[in-house]
């Protein structure tokens, strides 16, 4: 049973959430109203995944997203917000967000995507996703300018995973520049090779070169 840490400054929303995830399989095993206490309670608990809110008082989501990630590295953090801004989607993506959903989702689909960040998926609400793809597309969004054919085929996390393997680092580096277990690491590798049609790491980068190139 996946264990979920819900940071929301909210308290009906906090306990609506608890409720709603509590009937998909969840066990909520903590909530925090604020970035300092999502912290302590990260630390303090380990869950599988936190639900962080981004406008909080005193330290906010993203502030306190890098510091979550630091308390508990094998644990995912997924956004839920209200807000849908491209600046807040990217910096919770470079801070290692292993999702960004907005709170118009349907309660259902919230529990689908947090069951798909436990499998090692992205988990991106589908305006969203659409706006982080259309500034990967443009090589605005600070990740190398990965071009169509490979950004259409791999999740937000699975971009970052390969463009640091672009830079010649070992799954121990990668791991630590995006605040997740090595383990994690080599399942996104993993998947990445298999979306792309490759058997290896450099054949991975061979393909990101010669789409580059086209």
């Amino acid at each position: 049973m996946p264990r979920v840490l819900i940071v929301d400054d909210h308290p009906l929303t906090r306990e609506a959430l608890a409720s709603l995830l509590g009937a998909h399989g969840f066990e909520v095993c903590g909530a925090a109203s604020d970035g300092l206490e999502a912290v302590a309670e990260t630390g303090r608990l380990k869950p599988d995944v936190v639900l962080l809110d981004l406008s909080m008082p005193g330290i906010d989501g993203l502030a306190a997203l890098p510091s979550i990630r630091s308390a508990a590295p094998g644990c995912e953090v997924v956004v839920l917000t209200a807000s849908g801004t491209e600046d807040n989607l990217l910096a919770a993506v470079r801070a290692g967000a292993a999702g960004y959903l907005l709170k118009t989702e349907p309660p259902e689909r919230i529990a689908e995507f947090l069951n798909g960040v436990v499998r090692g998926e992205a988990a991106l609400s589908g305006a969203v996703a659409r706006r982080l793809l259309e500034r990967v597309r443009s090589g605005s969004a600070h990740v190398g300018g990965v071009p169509d054919a490979i950004a259409d085929k791999l999740s937000a996390r699975e971009l970052e995973v390969l463009l640091l393997l672009d830079e010649h680092l070992g799954t121990d580096e990668i791991a630590k520049r995006l605040f997740i277990s090595e383990h994690t690491v080599r399942s996104h590798v993993k998947s990445l090779l298999r979306k792309l049609g490759v058997s290896s790491r450099r054949e991975a980068l061979e393909r990101l070169s010669l789409a580059r190139a086209a």
